[in-house]
């Protein structure tokens, strides 16, 4: 919990007391404490601290009183701005804390706390799996260690920051996404605050193409992750993606590759999709190819064949499981500690949020829930596991965002794979036609492929025609709320 005296070191702010009516002074009240911090009036919960930050369409500081009067007992404010109470009087004291950039001081503050409790810091960059990687690599450290990890997508310039304002003393790792859509620079200056010790780089793919150009840029976006790492840290990267692979170039830190290929340190065989049963492989790891391996970890210093069955969803979680057994391995974790902790992932209770899941749907159907977000990538690995299902298949798909220049050929690309998979199609949006359209050219029959501009006719079009044994799939991009429809056809 933050105190008084950690938020004004922290952000080096002025403060001044008030209550609900006018300006007061009170002794030292260093020890007060706060319980959270957040950017949005919404979410102020009695005893937090608002940062009053201007955003690209909205000013916070217009939204201080709703704040107060939900309960904000310490509000960060720019210096200049003023602030008269319009609520009644109340006994309510409320610390302002003024500086000259709410979000820099946000920041700072995240980089002092972090600084404070010193947990160690793994973050997790690139294009798809960013979620799943996190959730997966904190369920293998919680077997050794007390872990930290951002909750939802936390990853930004203000979430990553409150995400680290959320360690406790005593957390010992912090396992946190860094995301980076927009611009070149971003990763590195959420590195700056967070300052990780090891790095997690899962794939280069086309996602925020729209805002990056090519894919070429993406990379050097995600490569700023194993640059800001230590010399005394760990990049593991996915070897099976040569984008990747090629950041051990720029990075100061030792390389870790994990992936499919045989040439990687950690690497998979034997590759089972189980349905919705999980998948199986075996987990490979060659002693020699490491120098000094056995230093890092003891356990390094054996060879390794072990035969997995993980209630993981999809043959591209494989890559999911190395990447978190590699994190373990090179944290100190035994073999057996990895295992239990991939085991226990996807299961109830874990406290993994793993994004892609199965539900019970309506009419006797199942729901394949993976509607958090969606690139071509991620598509196309989702239609993977639809199509090892039993029963009918329905694809129930999305626009897909940010594409750019690639946003017609995404489109079709995963088109042309759903009609080799699914028996039922129904599409959501305008980008989203072009899906059907390319399986139609692909040969899926017309009277299979259904267009609708709204989640809600989606909902009532599937709740008319489910039947008992589909398997149904709901993807799209965050931004068309597919969520809405999985809420309305689970029971």
């Amino acid at each position: 919990m933050l105190l008084l005296s950690d938020v004004l070191a922290g952000t080096q702010g002025t403060l001044e007391w008030m209550n609900l009516e006018r300006q007061v002074t009170l002794p030292d009240m260093s020890n007060a404490a706060f319980s959270g911090v957040t950017v949005d009036s919404r979410k102020v919960t009695p005893g937090c601290i608002f940062v009053a930050r201007r955003g690209a369409k909205q000013d916070g500081h217009d939204y201080i009183p709703d704040a107060v009067a939900l309960g904000a007992r310490c509000v960060i404010m720019e210096r200049e701005r003023s602030y008269t109470p319009t609520t009644p009087a109340s006994h309510q004291i409320v610390a302002l804390i003024r500086v000259d950039d709410p979000t820099t001081a946000l920041q700072s503050l995240a980089r002092y706390w972090r600084d404070k409790v010193d947990p160690i810091v793994v973050g997790i960059t690139g294009s798809v799996g960013k979620t799943s990687t996190k959730e997966v690599a904190a369920a293998v450290l919680r077997q050794k260690y007390k872990v930290h990890k951002s909750e939802g997508n936390y990853n930004s310039e203000t979430g990553l920051p409150m995400t680290l304002l959320d360690l406790q003393p005593g957390d010992q790792v912090s396992v946190l996404e860094m995301g980076g859509g927009g611009r070149l620079g971003e990763i590195a200056e959420l590195a700056s605050i967070a300052r990780p010790q090891i790095g997690i780089v899962t794939i280069v793919a086309e996602s925020h193409l729209e805002t990056m150009g090519t894919i070429e840029r993406i990379a050097e976006m995600k490569s700023e992750l194993p640059q800001a790492l230590p010399p005394t840290g760990w990049a593991a990267l996915n070897g099976d993606d040569a984008r990747v692979r090629d950041m051990a170039n720029v990075t100061a830190a030792r390389a870790f590759f994990y992936g499919l290929d045989p040439g990687n340190h950690l690497w998979a065989e034997d590759i089972e999709g189980r349905g919705l049963e999980g998948i199986g492989f075996t987990l490979c790891y060659d002693a020699g190819r490491l120098a000094d391996a056995a230093q890092v970890n003891p356990e390094l210093g054996k060879s390794q064949r072990l035969h997995l069955r993980l209630p993981l969803l999809g043959e591209h979680s494989v890559h999911t499981a190395l990447a978190a057994a590699s994190v373990g391995l090179l944290l100190g974790l035994d073999w057996s500690q990895v295992v239990t902790g991939l085991a226990d992932a996807g299961t109830a209770g874990s406290g993994a949020q793993i994004r892609i899941i199965a539900a019970a749907g309506v009419n006797g159907s199942t729901i394949i829930d993976d509607s958090y977000n969606a690139s071509p990538t991620s598509v196309l690995a989702a239609l993977n596991l639809l199509e090892q299902l039993q029963g009918r298949k329905v694809a129930v798909l999305g626009d897909m965002l940010e594409l750019g220049p690639y946003e017609e050929a995404g489109h079709r690309k995963v088109g042309v794979r759903v009609a080799a998979v699914a028996n039922r199609l129904l599409v959501v949006g305008q980008l989203a036609r072009i899906i059907g359209q390319e399986a139609i050219a692909s040969g899926l029959p017309t009277t299979n492929v259904y267009f609708v501009s709204s989640n809600a006719e989606a909902i009532n079009w599937l709740i008319a025609n489910l039947q008992p044994g589909d398997n149904v799939l709901v993807k799209g991009s965050h931004g068309m709320h597919m969520e809405e429809i999985v809420q309305k056809v689970r029971v």
